[in-house]
């Protein structure tokens, strides 16, 4: 049986993938594979457990969801690869802290391939180009079992990053991968590269 399984879903609705990964994790077994989702949302903000309302300046037209997720308040939409990991942390035998770094080691191979340095920082988690922040992360755990996951800027609107602050850090720069390159890559080749980059950096054949 795989070990891991990895899905490439395309643009999807917020709410439903929420509801599928929800659904997942509650009904998955110790010999469920794992599974990895590789996609995009139309735009929506998500607000964390912990999240405060302050954070939220100018939501707008843009919908706003509470999710289960640490962190606070941030955005997705078309252009911004997400992934989430829906992982049996204890059958791996794999700690948060553990996935975290290698979710972040994971971003930082992906734009060390395309010449960028990058890298986390041990008080916020997420990845950062010169102190901007070009990917965010964002778990949840229950009964050993991981959901939600990271999401990477590629090639998006920005202007909705205003709206907030993200993360919760007021005056945060957000950047993307079309800021730091002269050719931009599709999401699907940043898709091709990140899954790689995760199976290698959680241990996966």
């Amino acid at each position: 049986m795989a070990e891991l399984v990895v899905r490439h879903l395309g643009l999807a609705d917020y709410l439903p993938t929420l509801e599928a990964m929800r659904r997942f994790t509650a009904e998955r077994d110790e010999s469920t594979p794992d599974e990895i989702w590789l996609l995009q949302h139309p735009r929506v903000f998500t607000q964390g457990q912990a999240g405060k309302a302050e954070h939220l300046l100018a939501p707008g037209d843009i919908p706003v969801i509470q999710v289960e997720r640490g962190g606070q308040v941030t955005y997705h939409g078309p252009g911004q690869l997400v992934a989430y990991l829906m992982l049996d942390l204890r059958r791996k035998k794999l700690g948060v802290r553990e996935l975290v770094t290698a979710m972040e080691q994971a971003l930082v191979d992906v734009l060390a391939g395309y010449g960028i340095e990058a890298a986390p920082k041990a008080d916020a988690p997420g990845v950062y180009v010169a102190g901007d922040k070009i990917a965010s992360l964002g778990l949840r755990v229950r009964n050993g079992c991981s959901f939600h996951g990271l999401a990477l800027n590629v090639d998006m609107d920005m202007a909705p990053f205003q709206r907030i602050n993200p993360c919760g850090y007021a005056g945060l720069k957000m950047i993307q991968l079309r800021d730091l390159l002269a050719t931009v890559p599709s999401l699907d080749e940043v898709a091709q590269r990140l899954e790689p980059a995760l199976r290698e950096r959680l241990g996966y054949r």
